[in-house]
């Protein structure tokens, strides 16, 4: 008889932490094997070796994580009372706060996130939403009462969608599997997820802990799977009504496109290209603080980057000596499990010589290289998928470095002149995820504020994604919200009831 790669397999990270791994599809609560036992690497890009295998799933998977789906919701979830949902919820985000280091750990492991500076806060970041949205279950069906005529009584129910999919990202592989799964569950859907093949492994560890928190089985299933298969296959499955996607904007166009088959409602966090505005009344020293932080958190392998820079002519030159200085002095590159790193490796070297081609070409087009563009000099010799923080000055609207989100730590700066030519800047652009404005003119960021075309406006502060506020963007950046009463709101549908007190024909 052939041998097949085990459905559990244990797993030691450099701080000595070892735990066993489920490495198979989770269905109907149980970790199985594909159809076609078709396996995947893991890798961990600190160092290029193998974490693990995993079973990628296809097309009749996924079909088997709906059936399991629909089943559940029919039979049970759906006549759960809303406490009896917020219960569960709650223990899950109780669950993930004691099983924090494990899964920070894989966190780090698998995407490449300093563990204790980055993957932690990730962790703990999801927890909060589980717990935030088991307080929105308890009355997460409840409608309004409208007035109408005296002879009618109207009102309004908040209902699920049923059978939910949703398909996550790599870079936030924890927190946007809490982000969809946890308002999902809430408003009384059942969901099959899919994981990036890169970065599989805490949502597959968050399984267990959903079946140790008493979840139904068939109310959560993940697989792991490519976009092209077991992704196409989910959003367009006739029985799933409801699709939340984080990626690539070309891919979310492929994602809305397949779930026009039934009509199915979409929520689409895409792409960016986020600018940041320095206004010469700013604080100089914060600005640039925020502004480093806003690019080279999580490598820059985030949608919501403060990839472009522009700023006040008037202080430029003081801004860009500072900027690169500060750069330069702050950001420790390495192993993620070393303390002190708090910039990791690029999650693949395919996404690593993607950033490098990208610096290269804006080089040629005429930007100024002040800063990275290379592996570090310590880690030459590494295996890892190292890249400094990159700095290109000069640059103007017409690079392809600022032009397209490179998803990586490399930010254009540019200067301005007037704050109608700042607003002008900020919104050239296809992108409208989130932009940053630094002033301590309160009229000029409310000027800003009301100018700029993105779903999140943040004043003296870059990237705070907080979970009781809405997170989405205009244009191209996606549609829909997550987060907040809205991402509940989002896995809703609205079902409005008249009924007739007297009035006769």
């Amino acid at each position: 008889m052939t041998s097949v790669y085990p459905l559990e397999v244990k797993i030691q990270v450099p701080n000595g932490d070892e735990w066993n791994q489920k490495t198979g599809l989770f269905i109907n609560n149980e970790f199985i094997y594909s159809d076609k036992k078709e396996l995947i690497e893991v890798e961990n890009p600190g160092n290029g070796t193998t974490i693990c295998s995993v079973y990628l799933a296809d097309k009749s998977d996924v079909n088997k994580a709906v059936r399991a789906a629909k089943n559940t919701y029919e039979t049970e979830w759906k006549h759960f009372s809303g406490q009896k949902r917020s219960n569960i919820l709650l223990k899950i985000a109780n669950l993930i706060r004691k099983n924090s280091s494990h899964l920070a750990d894989l966190e780090a492991l698998e995407s490449g996130k300093p563990k204790n500076n980055n993957a932690i806060g990730d962790v703990l970041h999801t927890a909060d939403v589980f717990e935030y949205f088991a307080g929105l279950a308890v009355t997460a069906k409840s409608g309004r009462t409208i007035e109408t005529e005296p002879s009618k009584f109207t009102y309004t129910i908040m209902e699920p969608y049923g059978v939910c999919g949703a398909v996550i990202a790599w870079n936030f592989p924890c927190s946007t599997f809490g982000w969809k799964t946890a308002p999902c569950l809430a408003a009384g859907n059942t969901i099959v997820v899919k994981t990036s093949e890169l970065t599989p492994l805490s949502a597959l560890y968050i399984c267990e802990l959903a079946k140790e928190a008493g979840l139904p089985a068939g109310c959560l299933n993940v697989t792991c799977g490519k976009g092209t298969t077991a992704g196409a296959a989910l959003s367009e499955h006739p029985d799933v009504m409801k699709v939340s996607f984080t990626g690539s904007t070309n891919v979310g166009r492929i994602i809305q496109s397949s779930a026009s088959v039934n009509l199915k409602a979409c929520t689409l966090e895409c792409g960016g290209k986020s600018p940041l505005v320095v206004y010469d009344d700013a604080d100089l020293e914060q600005s640039i603080k925020w502004a480093a932080f806003g690019i080279f958190f999580n490598k820059g392998e985030i949608c919501t980057a403060s990839s472009r820079i522009y700023v006040q002519d008037t202080i430029y030159d003081a801004f860009l000596k500072r900027f690169v200085e500060y750069v330069k002095s702050t950001f420790v590159q390495g192993d993620q499990f070393t303390e002190g790193v708090n910039v990791g490796p690029q999650i693949s070297k395919a996404q690593r010589d993607r950033i490098l081609g990208y610096i290269k070409t804006g080089v040629k087009e005429g930007a100024r290289l002040l800063t990275g563009g290379s592996t570090p000099e310590n880690l030459a010799d590494s295996k890892g998928y190292f890249l400094s923080p990159t700095i290109l000055a000069d640059c103007n609207q017409q690079m392809r470095v600022v032009k397209e989100e490179i998803f990586g730590p490399v930010v254009t700066v540019s200067r301005f002149h007037t704050d109608e030519e700042a607003i002008k800047l900020s919104n050239d652009t296809n992108y409208g995820l989130a932009a940053y404005v630094f002033t301590k003119n309160l009229e000029r960021s409310q000027k800003f504020i009301t100018g700029v075309e993105s779903g999140q406006v943040f004043v003296n502060i870059t990237f705070a994604a907080d979970y009781r506020v809405p997170f989405g963007g205009y244009k191209m950046s996606g549609r829909g919200r997550e987060l907040g009463e809205a991402g509940l709101a989002a896995f809703q549908q609205v079902k409005a009831v008249h009924i007739n007190l007297g009035a006769t024909l």
